[in-house]
């Protein structure tokens, strides 16, 4: 056995007497457990929220790109909204097979893996030639990217105390609410680059996607896969770190069966229920991602830049609400019922938006982002709480990939309504609906382990 597995296993067995009784004792754990956690979140948080916005803007980038894939290629309208939401076939295909791999290999190996095929896959989009090509390459940068999300989540069960992860999870949430703020001006300022044979568009793909490529080197380096690797903590801290995760588990195990398989748990209705909250969030999310550059473009005669501008305000009013319903939650608990709340007032703004003009449709998604991203942080801690640790990886992966599902659903039926009928007023209408469904079905969510 080795030194650290020693350790840790001097970690689950019952302290002496006098450890337990001495106040001194478990105020000074106390403490280093804490120093040890504010050095974790130094650390890694910066570099997944960056992670996050290169992951984010690679993703969403197209969005930015419609009007000149149907002059340049002749991409239609519902051709489009499909080729944006096979990303999310191919994501959700390989999502848990990429997150159980990354248990195997690591989290520094395999975060580092996918950073630089989604950079790559994300690069070709630069030479997107017709329909065909446009739903190959969005297939293969979902399939590329799949496993980052449940991957970071899954690297907080194993760094961080239940207790911190909330926190956590809205600050790393906040990198796509920072992505949608710069990929705007920087989207648009990239179009305008038109020189050495490529138009503006394809510029925009090569040095979006060079940047995540180029980023995975830093990852490599600069990552861990477990406390136990970090040599920038002390032995104390890696100690107090693994026991507060060990001691969570032994708590979350009480009266389970010794083994609890992915299969069983989902035959669990709770997970069902879990896969429905996020797909609702995230067909919200993605329906205003990849149309609102278009509602805005009908709001006045714009520039790229200008409509990338323009794009960035619900994403930055959405993130000082994050962090407001992530302080609230943390405050006064009850986090179904501050995740309902923000999935009634995505709700309401969606159903505003189906009144009046552009203009008026914009200012009522400004309001509804408020909802809508603060739901898909507030919602995290619900499954993270509820689930096995040591399967926790698989699940979380495939409650991330059926959910994005949502993120195929809604562009591809904004394309085609838009085709059809010249509006998107149904699908505005459909994700209210939707997003107040998803509102009551949070109640029926338990946040605690099972009994």
């Amino acid at each position: 056995m080795t030194t650290e597995e020693t350790r840790v296993e001097s970690l689950k067995q019952p302290a002496a007497p006098l450890a337990a009784g001495s106040a001194a004792a478990a105020t000074a754990a106390t403490a280093v457990l804490a120093q040890a956690v504010a050095k974790i979140k130094q650390r890694v948080l910066p570099l997944f929220v960056i992670m996050f916005i290169v992951n984010y803007i690679d993703r969403v980038n197209i969005g930015f790109v419609r009007s000149h894939l149907a002059t340049d290629v002749g991409i239609s309208t519902a051709a489009y909204g499909l080729g944006a939401g096979l990303f999310f076939i191919g994501y959700a295909i390989f999502e848990v097979p990429s997150n159980i791999l990354l248990q195997r290999f690591g989290a520094k190996a395999w975060l580092t893996r996918i950073m630089a095929t989604w950079g790559l896959a994300a690069t070709a989009m630069a030479f997107v030639h017709n329909e065909s090509t446009f739903y190959l390459l969005r297939f293969l940068l979902g399939a590329a990217e799949a496993g980052f999300f449940p991957g970071v989540i899954y690297y907080f069960t194993q760094w961080l105390p239940a207790s911190e992860r909330g926190r956590a999870m809205a600050i790393f949430l906040s990198g796509s609410a920072l992505a949608s703020i710069l990929s705007g001006p920087i989207s648009g300022g990239l179009l305008q680059l038109d020189g050495g044979g490529l138009h503006g568009w394809q510029w925009m793909f090569i040095i979006e996607g060079m940047a995540s490529v180029l980023l995975c080197g830093f990852v490599w380096f600069w990552l861990d896969s477990m406390p136990a690797d970090a040599k920038w903590l002390s032995v104390q801290e890696r100690d107090a770190v693994t026991g507060a995760i060990v001691a969570e588990q032994a708590e979350r195990m009480k009266n389970k069966p010794a083994h609890v398989s992915v299969l069983q748990l989902l035959r669990d209705p709770q997970i069902l229920i879990f896969c429905f909250i996020y797909f609702s969030i995230s067909l919200t999310i993605y329906g205003a991602t990849f149309w609102l550059p278009s509602i805005i473009r009908k709001m006045g005669s714009f520039s790229d830049f200008q409509v990338g501008l323009f794009n960035s305000i619900p994403w930055l009013i959405s993130i000082v609400a994050m962090y407001a319903f992530a302080a609230l939650a943390g405050r006064f608990k009850h986090q179904q019922a501050w995740t309902a709340t923000a999935l009634v007032i995505a709700a309401v703004g969606m159903f505003v938006s189906t009144f009046g003009n552009a203009s008026f449709a914009f200012v009522s998604i400004c309001f509804a982002a408020v909802g809508f991203k603060a739901a898909s942080s507030l919602f995290w801690p619900l499954p993270q709480g509820y689930l096995d640790a040591r399967i926790a990886a698989g699940v979380i992966a495939l409650i991330n990939s059926i959910g994005n599902l949502g993120g195929f659903v809604a562009p591809t039926a904004f394309g085609f309504l838009e085709q059809r009928t010249g509006s998107i007023e149904g699908g505005l209408l459909g994700l209210a609906i939707t997003s107040l469904v998803a509102a009551g079905v949070v109640f029926l969510a338990r946040s605690g382990s099972k009994a």
